[in-house]
This record gives structure tokens, sequence and C-alpha cells, in this order.
């Protein structure tokens, strides 16, 4: 799979899609039509990945092109002009709908952030499961410096990972973190060298290729049900999926291999 569109490139290798913020430029900034591409490819993801036939997609992955920015969130630019609450509304639309679909993709979803996310960028990033960082980042909702608000929903986001009275000093001092204030906040999977964001990530990704695929699609749908069901209502998802997993021919075979390891002396 090879798309190419306004600002945004997605392609699929090794059970990857990889999904490239592409326009260096302007710090890989997104105006109108880039923002209606980006919902257009997590649409056509979503599609690919809820296939019977889609055990082969594994993870998707954002990054950014260039070595000075992940995503600068929109283009003030090219948005410049809008001015209108219609504007806002449009806006806040498109791409809170597209990062909603994004964030709710059955694969895990990993961001690649090498170098500036800030705003609309640091948005994106926080939709997805995990965060790889540069260790130069600059990553941060700075919205309210524009005398703004999150839009697509990372404010909700960002307070479900630090809580409320964080998230709230966060938004309102509006200052880029480094990497480290990440790390310590829980915000990010790992920090890598200097333009090694993207090759952290995908060494993440490997660690569980060698998972069942139902298996690794099942233990993120657990978790996200405790984030957005009661408690026991979530607890009872989690449950329901146990038998699926335990009768699975994958775990069968798991089993068999284990046994037969253990006979013939081996570690499991």
């Amino acid at each position: 799979m090879t798309n190419e569109g306004s600002r945004l490139v997605l392609v699929e290798a090794d059970g990857v899609a990889q999904l490239t913020f592409d326009h260096p430029a302007s710090r890989n900034s997104l105006d109108l039509a880039s923002m209606a591409r980006f919902a257009s490819l997590v649409a056509e993801l979503q599609a690919r990945t809820t296939q019977p036939d889609a055990g082969g997609l594994r993870a998707v992955l954002l990054t950014g092109a260039g070595e000075q920015a992940f995503c600068s969130g929109g283009d003030q630019r090219a948005l410049g002009h809008l001015h209108s609450t219609e504007d806002g509304a449009r806006l806040a639309a498109v791409m809170g709908d597209a990062l909603a679909v994004l964030e709710a993709l059955p694969v895990p979803v990993i961001a690649a952030v090498n170098g500036h996310a800030l705003g609309g960028g640091a948005e994106i990033a926080l939709a997805c499961d995990l965060r790889v960082v540069d260790e130069d980042v600059r990553f941060g909702l700075v919205h309210a410096r524009l005398a703004l608000t999150p839009g697509w929903g990372a404010g909700q986001r960002l307070m479900r990972l630090v809580g409320y009275p964080r998230a709230l000093q966060l938004l309102l001092e509006a200052r880029p973190l480094d990497a480290a204030t990440l790390d310590t906040l829980r915000l990010v999977a790992a920090v890598a060298p200097p333009g090694g964001a993207l090759p952290a990530a995908r060494a993440l990704c490997a660690r569980w290729t060698g998972t069942d695929p139902a298996t690794v699609r099942d233990i993120k749908a657990i978790l996200r049900a405790g984030l957005e069901r009661p408690g026991p209502e979530a607890a009872a998802f989690e449950r329901s999926r146990f038998p699926l997993r335990w009768a699975s021919p994958a775990h069968l075979e798991a089993m068999r291999a284990f046994d037969s390891g253990r006979r013939a002396g081996r570690a499991p």
C-alpha cells in the first residue's frame, strides 16, 4: 500500500503502516487539504485493519519528514484567513473525528516524534497509543499562547494520562516540554538519540511481531475498554475475550511448543 497526498505519505511494509507528515518546509504543518487527506488515510487504515484478512498489519506508525519536526499542527499561514466560529468548528471536526478513528484502530498506533510537536502536532501524538521521542524534542500543547484551547481531543487525553491538576497546569502554562520532562510525566514509551525516534519506534514494534495478531488486538481492546466503560462492564469484556484466546489455534500451538520444549529440557 503506497499513497501520496498533500503533505502526507502512507506506505506499508513488514506489517507496519507508516504515515509520514511530509512538508518539511513548513515543519510538517497541515493545511485544510492535508487535514482532509489525513482523515481519508486514517479511514483507509480503519477499513484495512477491520478486514478479516488484516492479520498481516501489526501496527501503525506516525512520523515526520526531515529533522526539525514531527508535525507543527495547523499551517497558520494557510489557515490565517479563517476567522469565523464556523471555520473553527470545521477545523475541530475534521481532525477531531480523524484522531478519534486513529485512537480506536484495533492495532497499536505509535508516534515517532522526531523534533518539534507543538499545538496540533502534540494533539496528534497524544491520540497515539505510544510515543517514542528524540531526546531533543520540543513537545507541548501551546494553544493558550494563541488564545486557543485544544480542539482535537488532546485536553481529555492529557488529563487521562497525567491527571486533572497536572493537565490544567500544562495547558495554562502552554510551554514546550523536553524529553526528560515527558519521560517524568510518563507520556513517552522511550527516548531515543537525535534522529533515532523512528528506528526506536520500529524496534518497539518488533518486540511483539512474534505475538499472535489476534492476541495483540485483544490486549489493546481490553485496555481501551477500561478507559471507555464503567469498571464492571470493562472487566466483563476482558473476561469475555479470554475463552476465545484459550481455544484459539495460536494458543494451542503455543502450548504444544511449550510442552515440547519442556520435555526436551529447554527453557520455555
